[in-house]
């Protein structure tokens, strides 16, 4: 056995002693879907050696769980992979105490990268900038629906309101008590919990990490949250967009890039001080129509993006502005400069997080390396503005349909080539899949089939 087999003897032994009896390892699939394999506690040390064998089909699932065989190099059902669990990662879930979790790394059955695999490819990218000189943080703000159980699965909302009110949540206190006391236990740094604008909707903040770690906690937080939600017998809607009756849930990402321990963004209500923290959202700026194919990808993505929902419909960026699918966060001598972080608005659980933080930070940092800089910010709503005013500002909508979307990515070489022919790829073909779908359906009844879904 090897020192990590051994490692993973030795936290055998604890998490029987704390009546773990599995270890479920997760990952995400190309439409923002866990997927999981759970293994009994005991073989963990040979399955953290060797991981666990999965198909190489999950490259290519779409939505609806349908498997698309026209992506390069997975054209047939045939192949394995296996799935390493990080046990750095590894968590007895509170909410489910018979089980631990951790994240998976997929890797060919020589043990070598696996092309397809996107947790290793964000790991990669942190690497690289670290050998550049950089470090990121990364903090997700994630809204969802929390529903009454329906026989049909319909929309219910868990809570009649007002929007941001502690009464709103006092129907729902046991749930919203035992995701604050399971988030703790599982290693979640939560900022905040509040009712949201929309009905029945909860959004929840996790504190900021590095890239990797916030992916990971991502996926682990919709765990804690969903086991929660089972034992109040509720039910937690992720997607983009519920329903069309229903305002959208935004997984924002707040990201800042440091260098020689500065925070790049640090500056207040005039920006960034340093003209680097500038060039970030430049080239943030500069590739939004392909970056939000990755970070808002589905069908639900393209309807939550309406001007007036806080979504960020337009390509532009401003200060503390809402509306802007770029948000600059400034600091204050209350929160002193190094609070200051850029906001993505156009950022949903469809997304592959792994996937969506690569192309987040290769934008960023190259307009970093580039020098760029950003036109001016906006403190207005652009949708509120005729079609000549946003035309003279230099301000055009983003993609709004799966067709544009695409043309943006494929026509972006920076985050082609960062995802690499292969991820790109596979992630086409479920873009496609999904889209060619949701043509033959209204998008209420789309909605609907994905509802619970993330």
């Amino acid at each position: 056995m090897g020192d990590t087999g051994e490692r993973a003897a030795e936290l055998v032994e604890r998490l029987r002693g704390e009546g773990v009896a599995g270890v479920t390892v997760a990952w995400a699939d190309n439409n923002g879907i866990p997927r999981s394999r759970t293994v009994p506690v005991a073989t963990l040390p040979q399955v953290a050696e060797t991981g666990i064998g999965v198909s190489t089909v999950f490259a290519v699932f779409d939505t609806n769980d349908g498997i698309q065989y026209g992506a390069p190099g997975r054209e047939t059902p045939s192949g394995d992979v296996r799935l390493v669990p990080d046990l750095d990662r590894l968590t007895p879930l509170a909410g489910q105490p018979g089980l631990a979790w951790a994240p998976g790394t997929q890797v060919a059955v020589d043990g070598s990268p696996w092309p397809w695999d996107q947790r290793s490819l964000l790991a990669g990218t942190v690497a690289s900038l670290a050998d550049r000189g950089y470090t990121a943080l990364v903090g997700y703000e994630m809204e969802f629906a929390v529903c009454a159980a329906t026989p049909d699965g319909s929309i219910v909302p868990a809570y009649r309101g007002p929007a941001y009110s502690p009464h709103a949540l006092l129907e729902i206190d046991g749930f919203v008590t035992d995701v604050l006391r399971d988030a703790e236990a599982n290693g979640l740094r939560i900022g905040q919990l509040h009712a949201e604008y929309g009905p029945g909707q909860v959004e929840l903040s996790l504190g900021a990490s590095d890239p990797v770690r916030a992916a990971d906690e991502q996926l682990l937080a919709r765990q804690t949250v969903l086991a929660a939600a089972a034992r109040h017998g509720l039910r937690v809607s992720f997607a983009p967009l519920p329903s069309l009756a229903l305002a959208g849930n935004g997984w924002h990402a707040h990201t800042s890039l440091w260098r020689d321990g500065r925070n790049l963004l640090a500056g207040g209500l005039d920006g960034p001080d340093d003209p680097a923290g500038a060039a970030y959202i430049a080239g943030l700026l500069r590739d939004l129509p392909a970056l939000a194919a990755v970070t808002a990808p589905s069908i639900g993505s393209l309807a939550r993006l309406r001007p007036g929902f806080f979504a960020g419909a337009y390509g532009f960026w401003g200060v503390e502005n809402r509306e802007a699918p770029l948000r600059y966060v400034a600091g204050s001598a209350l929160l002193g400069a190094d609070h200051a972080n850029v906001e993505l608005k156009v950022s949903d659980a469809s997304a592959n997080p792994y996937l969506a933080l690569t192309a987040l930070l290769t934008a960023g940092v190259a307009g970093v390396e580039e020098g760029l800089e950003p036109p001016a910010p906006h403190a207005e709503d652009p949708g509120t503005w005729t079609q000549e005013q946003r035309a003279a500002a230099g301000i055009a909508p983003l993609p709004s349909t799966a067709a544009e979307q695409e043309a943006a990515l494929v026509g972006c070489p920076r985050l082609t080539d960062a995802l690499g022919a292969e991820r790109l790829g596979a992630f086409l073909a479920v873009r496609r899949a999904d889209s060619a779908w949701a043509a033959e359906r209204e998008t209420e009844d789309v909605l609907a089939a994905w509802r619970w879904r993330y």
